[in-house]
């Protein structure tokens, strides 16, 4: 199997199903992934190594061996991995992300 590194929070104690790292961490696990986890600041003002890697800095994000990233709403990124399809047409890179009008962060569609 090919190795991937999962970047997520520190968090790693918080198991519930709403939490977008242990969302996707789940999903990984019951596909059989073979994966490293990386942990992170849980705080977004100190990811400075996480947006240096994906161009944002938001978890989880995916890198994989050839050192493309993927990231997207947790939601997603599970239902990829849950149709075996996470390693199809591997990204490149992470989509920017931009910060919206009412303060949010979108992401911008894949090109």
């Amino acid at each position: 199997m090919i190795s991937i590194k999962l970047h997520r929070c520190s968090n790693q104690w918080v198991k519930v199903g709403g939490h977008p790292c242990w969302r996707v961490q789940k999903e990984l696990d019951a596909a059989g992934v073979d994966y490293e986890v990386v942990k992170g600041p849980y705080r977004r003002a100190k990811r400075d190594e996480l947006e240096k890697l994906s161009g944002q800095r938001l978890y989880p994000v995916i890198e994989f061996e050839d050192g493309s990233v993927y990231r997207d709403e947790s939601n997603v990124m599970a239902d990829r991995i849950r149709s075996g399809k996470l390693m199809e047409k591997q990204p490149k890179a992470a989509a920017p992300s931009a910060e919206s009008n009412d303060g949010t962060t979108k992401e911008w569609p894949a090109q």
